[in-house]
């Protein structure tokens, strides 16, 4: 077990597990934002983690976002270091190499709600309730809210949820795409290991150029991104992997992938 501020840190297997920890909402602070970005940086680094699967301490929460608190006094300073810590985290974890599930355990709200959509996958409990109501106070959400939701679930349900704040259940979720799936309460984090351990049996190497083509198409146009899709496949030959999971198909066996 390793301890980071307001996160565990708990590797099973390929995968690691992130836990949210700042009882009772586990909001966010500036130290946890930046606990998240040495997290994903470090495992990154680990060339056998596979998988991330982030989700909240406890029965109720997933992440209330950040502690309001915070800016009540109007301090523009407070509020630029936080809005630079929050894309800091969030975008490394958009970035990570390997596959990233979110396992929604309850109220998702605000940058906790932005956490999940930076990652690749999200699966929520039934009892989940997930809303981006920064507007409501005053704010708005700055740590990829405006941009991930709209990718995930179109501009109308996008202007629905910021500029109506409105809140959508883990039904509703899951039937406009702000979700994959919704399971019963208590279980998301095995669903979601569940989905980490299929990632294992696909070649880290392609899972890492696929996520990066994947996700290029929403900045590049098509003409650019299937050329280096192309350019991609070819530079897959420079791997292990490659080799190991074609001749492991051909004999019938198993592939013994070595991230390399």
């Amino acid at each position: 077990m390793d301890d980071f501020a307001g996160l565990k840190l708990e590797r099973r297997g390929h995968t690691a597990v992130v836990t949210l920890h700042n009882p009772p909402a586990h909001t966010w602070t500036e130290d946890s934002l930046q606990a998240l970005t040495r997290l994903v940086k470090q495992l990154d680094a680990e060339r056998d983690i596979y998988s991330l699967v982030i989700t909240g301490d406890g029965e109720k929460f997933f992440s209330a976002g950040a502690d309001l608190k915070l800016f009540a006094d109007g301090d523009k300073g407070r509020a630029a270091t936080m809005a630079h810590r929050f894309g800091q985290a969030f975008e490394t974890l958009a970035a990570f190499r390997g596959v990233s599930i979110a396992a929604i355990n309850g109220y998702a709200m605000g940058g906790g709600l932005e956490c999940a959509l930076a990652c690749d996958l999200r699966v929520a409990e039934e009892h989940a309730q997930m809303a981006l109501p920064e507007a409501t106070v005053g704010l708005l959400p700055c740590a990829g809210g405006t941009q991930w939701l709209a990718w995930n679930v179109g501009e109308s349900w996008a202007k629905r949820l910021v500029l109506l704040g409105e809140r959508v259940d883990a039904a509703t979720a899951q039937r406009i795409g702000l979700v994959d799936e919704v399971v019963p309460r208590g279980g998301a984090l095995q669903r979601a290991l569940a989905m980490a351990a299929q990632v294992e049996k696909q070649s880290p190497t392609s899972v890492t150029a696929c996520k990066r083509l994947i996700n290029g198409a929403r900045h590049q146009p098509p003409q650019q991104v299937l050329v280096a899709e192309r350019e991609a496949f070819v530079a897959l030959f420079d791997s292990q992997d490659q080799r190991e999971g074609v001749n492991a198909f051909l004999n019938k066996r198993p592939p013994e992938w070595r991230n390399a």
